[in-house]
């Protein structure tokens, strides 16, 4: 399979997960509010890719979520292309991939992210994960969703989970903080071992999150809470804030390559507080 096919391939089923996606948020919120969306271009000037993404705010269960979709290539600045596998060869790249971040009204909902991508370089490879921050504690809540992950990632190699929580926890971390950012997930980078094999993985990881993010609504839609527990889910999004902005490799790559500014920064929550 060339490497056009492969691209074709990938770019047009994370389009497809971010219809389907955006599908099941309109549903949940009863069809009561609509996204806003933006299609963007990489260039004002020459063709190179762009992208569109999805916003809601306001909703009854969503306080904001943007979902996120881009196809772009170029060359990368001289400044980046040491920090990209396969670029200091050749300053040439194509990537695509879908990110979802989203920030719920309810404190007793997790806010939940999700992004896969697919770069290619010199090199081609795979990324992404699947990660929850919970504002309220609720050690059941943990546990499924380990579980659910830990059976999808056994589903391809039983290595898989131990690894990628483990990357996970140490990605998702602030060190001037001297915390997590949530209670973690799986995350995974330089994917490029067997193509057939990699995108059936990361076919299924965009599955699952979307079987993880509707049952966690589902059960937890109703549940009452406090002023107390939403003064929490602003100082937690204050974390997710720093982290955003000061760690985030995703945040970098759009910001560096020439990304759009918006779709970049819709992961940052609409209200977050410090104190």
């Amino acid at each position: 399979m060339n490497n056009e096919i492969k691209k074709d391939l990938v770019s047009n089923w994370f389009k497809l997960l971010q219809d389907a996606i955006c599908d099941d948020i309109t549903k949940l919120e009863k069809n009561n509010i609509n996204f806003r969306s933006t299609i963007w271009q990489r260039s004002k000037t020459k063709d190179e890719g762009g992208g569109e993404y999805r916003i809601i705010q306001g909703g009854k269960i969503f306080e904001k979520v943007g979902v996120n979709f881009s196809k772009v290539y170029g060359k990368f600045p001289k400044k980046f292309q040491k920090n990209i596998p396969g670029a200091s060869k050749d300053p040439r790249f194509w990537a695509s991939g879908i990110s979802i971040v989203m920030h719920m009204l309810n404190p007793n909902i997790p806010a939940m992210h999700f992004n896969t991508r697919y770069i290619c370089t010199t090199h081609n490879w795979f990324g992404g994960g699947i990660d929850v921050t919970s504002s309220v504690k609720d050690n059941n809540e943990k546990n499924k969703f380990h579980t659910t992950l830990k059976k999808m990632c056994d589903r391809h190699d039983k290595k898989y989970y131990k690894k990628y929580k483990k990357w996970c926890d140490k990605y998702f971390y602030l060190p001037h903080r001297n915390e997590a950012r949530g209670i973690g997930g799986i995350f995974f980078d330089y994917k490029k071992n067997n193509f057939e094999k990699d995108f059936m993985f990361v076919r299924d990881v965009g599955v699952t999150f979307q079987m993880i993010f509707n049952n966690i609504i589902k059960e937890k839609i109703k549940k009452k809470w406090t002023l107390k527990e939403k003064e929490m889910q602003y100082i937690k999004r204050g974390r997710y804030t720093e982290f955003n902005l000061l760690y985030d490799r995703g945040t970098k790559f759009g910001l560096q390559t020439g990304g759009n500014v918006e779709g970049i920064l819709m992961s940052l929550p609409p209200i977050a507080k410090w104190k």
